[in-house]
């Protein structure tokens, strides 16, 4: 795999912002920018597109996180999408991640503003890196290792705003994402 430690999954980030909600934090739209690289035979590509983390479709506690936009792999083009499940964990800085058919992808915890996580799929390991820079930017760094695997997918989320074109910004007041219940707004003061 090449592993050479969490250096390797670190690409230079500092200042990292502790978040005191998780659910709160991630709820809303997010515009995503993923490069990926496969280390073994120099290939890339690109995937830009939104996530939008809102209510799960049950109602429960927890956001839907579904995520839409375009991949372009060796110059092809290909509408791309997931949906992952995340459920409060056991305090309100982290998260329990899940598959959409509700298979355990990951912990989360953004206490500290970054957090290490590890996902093993069968021969391979996945482990990512989740850095929080502010209230509106955080990145992920999964590197991807195994016998037919060696992947790096470095994705940037920003959050979007009115100015961003059709998708609206979310008002964070509306639910802090576990109970329903007003929370904070973006910047973390209590909703009016």
């Amino acid at each position: 795999m090449g592993w050479t430690g969490e250096a390797a999954v670190t690409e230079g980030m500092a200042g990292f912002r502790p978040v005191g909600d998780v659910l709160a934090y991630l709820a809303g739209s997010w515009h995503v920018e993923r490069s990926v690289r496969d280390l073994a035979s120099g290939a890339s590509g690109a995937f830009e597109g939104t996530t939008v983390f809102g209510p799960l479709d049950d109602g429960g506690p927890g956001l839907l996180h579904h995520e839409s936009g375009t991949f372009v792999w060796q110059g092809v083009a290909r509408p791309a999408e997931r949906t992952l499940r995340f459920l409060p964990g056991d305090g309100a800085s982290r998260a329990d991640v899940r598959f959409a058919d509700g298979r355990p992808f990951h912990d989360l915890d953004l206490a500290t503003g970054r957090y290490v996580a590890d996902h093993p799929c069968s021969a391979d390991l996945y482990r990512g890196e989740f850095t929080v820079y502010d209230a509106d930017r955080w990145r992920t760094v999964w590197r991807v290792g195994g016998p037919a695997k060696d992947l790096v997918l470095t994705t940037d989320y920003s959050r979007r705003t009115t100015h961003d074109g059709p998708h609206p910004a979310p008002d964070h007041r509306l639910t802090d994402g576990r109970t329903g219940r007003r929370s904070a707004d973006s910047s973390g003061r209590p909703s009016r």
